[in-house]
């Protein structure tokens, strides 16, 4: 008897499916620096460089992590690609470049086509928030790999800079202050805390006393692109360094763009825990300690600038319709 690619579980049909589907998601976050279509073996983006003296290209390349765990448990797929967009695109941006395009890198045990929409359509309406071109990616079949109803993903995220431009923490100095800028939840970290802590108690249909959503919608909650707050902070005032609060939390993120020497001082009253930290502290009776080490609190990114441009930032934040607070001090 003949065994096909099909019968070892890999379905080249469905996979053909999947690519038909995809491609007007992709082509809508397509700009005329993008000279490839999609099937080529190589995506090719022409950078146009004539307005940067010394340009620097800035990568960052990261995945959802088990967040994914709550979209299985959910059935809902349509997220998690804005939540890998977003979270590269913060991590370059806080450089202060500016993302040009994305790749993206998908395994399932067994493809399903439209699970495989719902997530490019994350990635296509993210792409598009963004201003940046999805240009290519990889979808892979692995059966024995991943269970037939999981998948996991990945990204990259290329952005340009002008070299004498980069935000690298030379210029954060004492008395320098720090302006916290609100999470929309749990973003993509401390998943495995919170799915041990919420789900030995609750399912993610429960809504507890608290919470505006259920557990489930409150974990699946959008990590926030900070993009466009960013590059107006930097096109208006000399902001000193910005730190996205990812693994690690608020001291072990921020810390990296400050100097040797300089040490911050954070004033952990100056804004209210959010009610799903809450939930998974009292739930799970986690110190203090640990949760700003595995969660961002409620505080998704930081600018550091100096005391004189405080109110500036504030202004800004107020024009965008964005909420900010002063919440420590370099020292």
């Amino acid at each position: 008897m003949s065994i096909s690619y099909k019968d070892s579980g890999v379905d080249i049909e469905a996979g053909e499916k999947t690519v038909d589907k995809i491609k007007e998601i992709v082509k809508s976050t397509f700009n005329k620096n993008v000279l490839s279509g999609i099937g080529h073996f190589g995506a090719f983006y022409e950078m146009d460089f004539k307005k940067y003296d010394n340009p620097v290209l800035v990568s960052s390349v990261d995945g959802v992590g088990t967040k994914l765990k709550v979209a299985f448990m959910m059935n809902k797929h349509n997220t998690v690609g804005q939540d890998l967009v977003n979270h590269c695109v913060n991590d370059i941006a806080v450089g202060g470049a500016i993302p040009q395009y994305f790749m993206d890198y998908m395994a399932f045990g067994k493809l399903d086509p439209k699970v495989a929409e719902d997530i490019m359509e994350g990635f296509g309406k993210a792409c598009r928030e963004n201003n940046v071109a999805l240009i290519g990616g990889e979808t892979a079949e692995m059966p024995g790999l991943y269970a037939e109803e999981e998948y996991d993903m990945s990204g990259t995220i290329v952005g340009i800079i002008e070299k004498s431009k980069i935000l690298n923490g030379n210029k954060v100095q004492k008395d320098d202050v720090l302006i916290g800028f609100p999470s929309t939840g749990l973003h993509t970290n401390g998943y495995s805390l919170a799915r041990k802590v919420l789900f030995s108690k609750y399912s993610v249909n429960d809504k507890p006393a608290g919470l505006a959503n259920s557990i489930g919608e409150e974990l699946l909650q959008v990590h926030k692109s900070y993009l466009n707050i960013i590059q107006t902070i930097i096109n208006k005032i000399n902001v000193h360094a910005f730190s996205h609060i990812t693994g690690g939390g608020i001291e072990g993120n921020t810390m990296r763009v400050v100097p040797e020497g300089l040490s911050l001082n954070i004033d952990w009253g100056s804004w209210e825990l959010p009610p799903i930290f809450k939930l998974i502290k009292a739930t799970g009776n986690i110190s203090d300690e640990e949760m700003r080490k595995a969660f961002n609190v409620g505080v998704g990114m930081i600018a550091i600038v100096g005391k004189d441009d405080v109110e500036a930032v504030k202004l800004i934040a107020t024009e965008l319709n964005e909420k900010c607070f002063v919440m420590g001090r370099v020292e």
